[in-house]
């Protein structure tokens, strides 16, 4: 229904971003709503996902992004708020890559995915994924640098990754290393989190 909005970021919270365009605020679901910045203009690519009880709006930064968010919700045990976490990292082509190469352990961390499930995304989209990839730039291993006595991008990132589905105990796993380094704002956070996130287990 709708391809994309483009309009002005008015804000920005741990689950969604509003977009303004003539006059109407939309509010959008987006996997990491920090990789959006307040008051810039963007287009957001949408996806519009109705069930009986609910109509929302999902928000990506590439086609590409989208169109792996729509194979994955066809996968039986995935849902909307799973495909979210599983692109909240930006890793389209990771994720991509995983998929084809059978690497159920690599799927299987994250949140609400269990082997059962990563087996189904497998089974269900291998071979089937051809064009879904995008221009990421993935994290490499950082130097740790002092921390700030309070750091409100990474307590806005932690805030996010609990809406995304990871309990207390995996990021009580790995905040002392995300502490420990001092990067330039939440969405950092967000990519590093995550890719620590990834190589647990």
């Amino acid at each position: 229904m709708y391809d994309y909005i483009k309009g002005r970021i008015t804000r920005v919270t741990p689950e969604y971003i509003t977009v303004e365009q003539g006059g109407i605020g939309y509010q959008v679901i987006t996997p990491n709503p920090y990789a959006f910045h307040a008051d810039e203009e963007k287009q957001v690519f949408t996806h519009l996902h109705v069930r009986e009880d609910v109509m929302q709006l999902i928000g990506f930064q590439a086609p590409e992004q989208r169109e792996l968010f729509r194979k994955l919700i066809t996968v039986s045990g995935i849902g909307p708020k799973g495909a979210l976490a599983i692109l909240a990292g930006g890793m389209t082509a990771q994720v991509v890559a995983a998929i084809e190469a059978e690497d159920e352990k690599f799927l299987v961390k994250f949140p609400g995915v269990g082997k059962k499930t990563a087996r189904q995304i497998i089974l269900d989209l291998k071979g089937k994924l051809d064009g879904v990839t995008d221009e990421v730039v993935f994290m490499t291993e950082a130097d740790p640098e002092p921390a700030l006595d309070s750091n409100h991008d990474l307590e806005e990132a932690m805030l996010a990754l609990t809406a995304l589905g990871y309990s207390e105990r995996e990021l009580g796993k790995i905040r002392p290393k995300l502490e420990k380094e001092s990067l330039e704002n939440t969405e950092a956070y967000m990519k590093r989190a995550l890719a620590l996130l990834l190589k647990q287990g």
